[in-house]
């Protein structure tokens, strides 16, 4: 519950006993409200009631005091109670008028002794200050609700106020706490100035102004874009819409005031006249029709423009601008503006800080390559290099090369001749394409500061740098007669968008362009971009399905369009040479959906180079090969985690004289200081001698990075070509888990009601389940109409559900869809008694991903591996659109239990079938071992770290292959290793000496479950998991988090479980397979799991560290209650069958080598 409904809810609660009296009674909630919010503030402020008359005042009814002001040891008495820094309160109750309230005797005599008074009757708030020459003035207002009738009535729904107020008054209040803060940093400046934009969105989306419909349109056209939502969020577009024009008028505002300072004007900056200081018609144009009286005024924003103007003259100045780097302008003010604005829409944007680092590197190796490919000597100095940034955000690239062209001017002794020569550089050649209106501001202000400082400012309108508010994905060929028409239109109503539109396409169409760079967004705003934008991409999809199978793909990602549009300018149009260098996302590095892709750089590019910034939260989870942290290039002090998806700085170059043989060069950078190292690398003798020649062929996919392989591992069969059947992905729920449940009763009971027709829709609701939410293709209520008219409950659909490795739980199966999002009636069909799966991915989602195999006996998740499931049935019985929908009472436990009028087959392809002749075994229909014997095979040797680490790279990029013994006895001896890991992996099969009979010693001491200090533990109340495994994220998914570990050495009797295998070389060989320490697992401050070795404790399968994945899931908070007994077991017994598996691994090491030894010629038979 936030701060806001909480104090509603408490007055609500406080006047409901009828006890209250008007003033005191409610001190309490309002104090609480300015706590909670005082305490996200920096520095942080409290509120303190009830204070002591100072100086013959009087008794304020309360205080707000800065941290400092608080002395350690004192706890919650201030320092210096007679100067509250930030003012004092006087509260009335909430039939009394606050702006009445203010004109007292009493509040002067305050603000004679404070100078800073907050007045409140609970519903309405007046801040009374000092003006310019240092009279009481009221500074900011809020007013919760017109009377007091109407505030009661609105407290009576806390939850729906709070949906209404909480913005704006939340931000109102962190205001009045920093009102007589002093303004000297850039990040105080953006963090008011942001505080008054939130408030200035609120007004204008409760608004509606037709002028502000027919600027929208005008955009939309200039643009190519519409700002539409989608059915999720209809009013998306709209507020996209009013979002950009309050930064633009923000932006606007804060550029004029420091144009205004820069002109060295004295007086009081006025945003009324802001338009007199920008420049750049567009700017102004765009600033002026928001931002007249009349529409300043009907959209209710000239109160909160007021206070902005207040808030930008108490900034100190001289402090302010010692520290605002104009060459930073983003670091130090755009990016805390938005995170502090509207982070949501920063991340739905693709709106990401582009690191000082990573610009100067790239920027610096454009300058390289023009010089050492192109042989042209000045390089970006030379006045035939046209540069484009396409994606320019606020500039800072365009700096930068503004920079490195003044750089190479100096050094050619050009003197007093740099200055114009940068200047026309600025105009004519360097340019920046955006499409979002407020870092188009943003790059203006920072691109014409830098000139200013140079001595070369833009001397009037008619000149300007080379940046265009524009769709750069559009208008590179002549406009249709069409879109002719609609810019004669566009040049009447709005001339001056026109007028940009124009200068851009003038751009796209007529200059050279030999230099692309900069960083392509991430995201796209989803309005509706034109035809035009959408083909853009079709090149990189041709032959993906006929050609190289692949079904599965988005190649619509916004990145993909730059990297098209960057290709076109330098290999479509004269000169058909040049440079492209891009930072991006590294998904085209080698994922199999950009082969195409790849395939055309390879052939429109002579060398490449890629610098893999890794920081990717899913392939690596944001840890180095060691373990270490390895941020996001991105990471910022405000925005830590940075962007979620890996990163890559590519550079291309296309010479004149072209190569038949183009060079790939690919080199790592992790880890905290990979930014600096990064730089560090310019200066390195021989630059290309820290990459690795990577080799794209075919049989790679043409993949940019570097192989690690073994040699014959392509001539080996891969997992499909073993099977008749193709795989089938694992059922995908997306309801929320309401179909799967640990606890089985609890999932009858929920799936009864939910079958049951007399149990009404609101009944239902009230349980908060996914099956009463609307999702993607799921109507909540047709949905239950229509499995309610199509079949029964039945308790025979409850199934042991595979959720994680290691993580069964139960579910409730229907084919109805889309009760299921994807019930998946293929691998239903073949979940009966006695069949079984081997499970693997088409590709790794991360590089961390331990073994990517895993065995089940029936239904699976389809995120069971990450990051798809594809489940391989080890035989199958025939299927029909008839037996597909069999009647329920058909169905077991296990599945399917009379198989006897349709006999399975093996699931074996012709060639495997072959494979078996060659080895003389026959007949595999007929005997369920010897139809399992290749699967077998294939685990056993999935679970050899020698095989996954040999052939890494194949088997991350897809399905993995897998060697077949040229000799019988070799298959059946690894099918039986591969029948023993089979086993350990299913909880539900019992393994004699390691989860049932007598104990091997080497486990016996694994996953004790033991109590601090001595004692038993009482099941009823010691096994609640409370140390933090984790947590309800975003959207209920649940979230991992760090728990309680301890690590520690082995204990004497620990060891000697070891040493019980027999001599010292085994002890070592245990103690290398299982970690050379061991950890204490916590469940609570009471209860742990002793001894669970390193490796045991990390062991990965599927992407999933296994049981920290179990854990995370059981949290208390998450599940509602305590583990039960054999939960608990559970744990030890999954740490015991991982040891087992771990100590196995010297055995699958060699079984993989000898099948290495001598293999089946598979490709050859194909």
């Amino acid at each position: 519950m936030s701060a806001f409904e909480t104090y509603i809810r408490d007055l609500q609660e406080i006047r409901a006993t009828g006890a209250a009296v008007k003033e005191t009674s409610y001190y309490g909630a309002l104090e609480k409200l300015l706590n909670e919010l005082g305490k996200t503030l920096k520095p942080k402020v409290r509120c303190v009631m009830q204070l002591k008359n100072i100086g013959g005042a009087g008794m304020p009814d309360g205080g707000l005091f800065s941290a400092s002001q608080f002395q350690k040891k004192t706890g919650d008495t201030p320092a210096n109670p007679t100067n509250p820094e930030r003012g004092v309160i006087e509260i009335k109750g909430t039939g009394d008028d606050a702006w009445v309230i203010a004109q007292t005797q009493q509040v002067s005599k305050y603000w004679n002794q404070y100078r800073q008074v907050l007045v409140t009757n609970y519903r309405d708030f007046v801040l009374i200050g000092q003006d310019a020459s240092g009279q009481p003035a009221t500074l900011e207002t809020y007013r919760l609700a017109k009377n007091e009738a109407e505030f009661w009535q609105k407290a009576k729904n806390p939850k729906q106020f709070a949906q209404e107020q909480e913005e704006q008054v939340t931000e109102y209040l962190k205001r009045v706490m920093l009102q007589s803060a002093s303004i000297a940093s850039p990040q105080d400046l953006a963090w008011f100035l942001a505080s008054y934009a939130k408030d200035a969105k609120a007004r204008v989306e409760k608004t509606d102004l037709p002028a502000l419909e027919t600027l929208r349109k005008a955009l939309e056209e200039a643009l190519g874009i519409a700002f539409t939502g989608d059915k999720k969020d209809p009013k998306k577009g709209e507020r996209f819409f009013k979002s950009t024009l309050i930064q633009t008028l923000f932006y606007g505002i804060f550029s004029a005031w420091v144009l205004w300072h820069k002109q060295q004007e004295q007086g009081r900056f006025d945003w009324r006249v802001a338009g007199y200081y920008l420049h750049v018609p567009m700017i102004k144009a765009l600033f002026e029709k928001v931002a007249t009286a009349t529409h300043v005024r009907k959209l209710d924003l000239e109160e909160v423009l007021n206070w902005t103007g207040e808030a930008l003259n108490r900034v100190d100045r001289t402090a302010f601008f010692s520290k605002f780097d104009e060459g930073q302008a983003v670091q130090y003010f755009y990016e805390p503006f938005l995170e502090a604005f509207d982070p949501t829409l920063r991340k739905e944007l693709g709106v990401w800080y582009t690191p000082p680092e990573i610009v100067q590197y790239m920027v610096a190796r454009v300058d390289t390559v023009l010089r050492e490919e192109l042989q042209i000597e000045d390089g970006l100095a030379d006045p035939n290099v046209y540069i484009l940034d396409p994606c320019c955000g606020t500039g800072a690239f365009l700096v930068e090369v503004l920079k490195r062209i003044e750089t190479n001017l100096q050094d050619k002794g050009m003197g007093a001749l740099v200055g114009s020569q940068l200047k026309e550089a600025a105009m004519k050649r360097v340019f920046g394409f955006e499409i979002l209106t407020a870092p188009f501001v943003v790059a203006h202000l920072q691109l014409g500061l830098l000139l200013q400082n140079l001595g070369v400012p833009l001397s009037d309108e008619e000149e300007r740098v080379g940046v265009y508010l524009t769709n750069a994905l559009t208008g590179w060929e002549p406009p249709t007669e069409e879109a002719k028409a609609k810019y004669k239109q566009l040049s009447i109503s709005y001339p001056e968008l026109e007028q940009e539109r124009e200068a851009a396409d003038e751009v796209k169409q007529n200059r050279p362009i030999l230099v692309v760079l900069g960083n392509p967004p991430y995201n796209a705003f989803s309005g509706i971009s034109p035809k035009e934008e959408q083909g853009l991409v079709d090149l990189y999809k041709q032959g993906l399905i006929s050609e190289w199978g692949i079904k599965k793909f988005n190649l619509d990602d916004l990145y993909i369009r730059f990297f098209r549009l960057a290709e076109h300018c330098v290999t479509e149009q004269k000169p058909t040479k040049g440079v492209v260098c891009y930072v991006s996302n590294f998904s085209y590095l080698s994922d199999p959906s950009y082969v195409v892709m790849r395939q055309r750089f390879l052939k429109e590019f002579d060398k490449l180079w890629f610098d893999c910034m890794n920081g990717d939260s899913r392939e690596t989870g944001k840890v180095t090969p060691e373990g270490k942290p390895d941020p996001s290039v991105f990471s910022t002090e405000y925005n830590r985690e940075g962007i979620r998806v890996g990163t890559t700085i590519g550079l291309m170059v296309r010479q004149e004289e072209r190569s038949s043989n183009p060079t790939v060069y690919f080199r790592h950078f992790w880890g905290v200081t990979k930014r600096a190292d990064l730089l560090v690398s310019l200066d390195a003798s021989s630059f290309d001698a820290a990459y690795i020649t990577a080799q794209p062929i075919r049989d790679n996919r043409f993949s940019f990075r570097p192989r690690s392989i073994s040699f014959d591992y392509l001539q080996w069969a891969k997992l499909t070509e073993l099977c008749s059947e193709a795989s089938s992905n694992g059922l995908m729920e997306k309801r929320d888990d309401a179909l799967i449940d640990l606890d089985k009763q609890a999932l009858e009971e929920r799936m009864e009601m939910y079958y049951d027709p007399s149990t009404n829709w609101e009944v239902l609701e009230t349980l908060g389940t996914g099956l009463t939410r609307d999702a993607a293709r799921f109507d909540a209520q047709k949905t239950r109409t229509k499995v309610i008219k199509t079949e029964s409950y039945n308790s025979q659909h409850i199934f042991r559900y595979a959720m994680r490795p290691f993580d069964f739980r139960w579910c409730y199966y229907s084919s109805v869809r889309p009760l299921w999002n994807e019930p998946r009636p293929n691998l239903y069909a073949q979940c009966w008694e006695g069949n079984s799966f081997l499970l693997s991915r088409v590709k790794a989602s991360k590089s961390s991903e331990g073994c990517p195999f895993y065995f089940v006996k029936g239904l699976s998740d389809d995120h069971l591996l990450s990051p798809d499931a594809s489940c391989f049935a080890l035989r199958l019985v025939p299927t029909t659109s008839k037996r597909l929908k069999q009647a329920p009472g058909q169905i077991g436990i296990q599945g399917i239990s009379d198989t006897s009028a349709q006999e399975p087959i093996a699931n074996l392809s012709n060639t495997a079938r072959a494979y078996f002749q060659s080895l003389g075994i026959s007949n595999p229909d007929t005997d369920a071992e010897t139809a399992a014997l290749i699967w077998m095979h294939a685990l056993a040797i999935g679970y050899s770290p020698a095989y996954l680490e040999e052939n890494a790279d194949g088997i991350r990029q897809d399905f993995p292959r897998i060697p077949l013994p040229n000799d019988r006895e070799t298959l059946i001896t690894s099918a039986t290793l591969g029948r023993q890991i089979a086993a350990l992996l299913d909880p539900e099969t019992p393994v004699l000496g390691v989860t049932s009979g007598k104990l091997r010693p080497e486990l016996k001491t694994i996953a004790v479950v033991s109590r601090v200090g001595t004692g038993n533990l009482d099941p009823n109340t010691d096994f609640a998991l409370t140390a933090g495994w984790g947590h309800a994220g975003q959207n209920n998914v649940t979230m991992p988090g760090k728990g309680k570990v301890s690590d520690r050495p082995y204990t004497p009797e620990e060891q000697t479980a070891i040493t019980l295998l027999g001599n010292c070389e085994a002890t070592a060989e245990v103690i290398d397979q299982l970690g050379t320490n061991t950890r204490d697992i916590y469940l609570n401050d009471i209860a742990y799991w002793k001894n669970i070795p390193d490796r045991v404790w990390s062991y990965t399968i599927g992407g999933y560290q296994v049981i920290k994945k179990w854990l995370s899931y059981r949290e208390q908070e998450l599940l509602g209650r305590s583990l039960k007994q054999e939960e608990v077991i559970e744990v030890t017994q999954m740490a015991r069958r991982i040891t087992a598996i771990l100590l196995l691994e010297p055995e699958l090491d060699a079984n993989y080598q000898a099948v290495k030894q001598s293999t089946y010629p598979w490709s050859a038979q194909k």
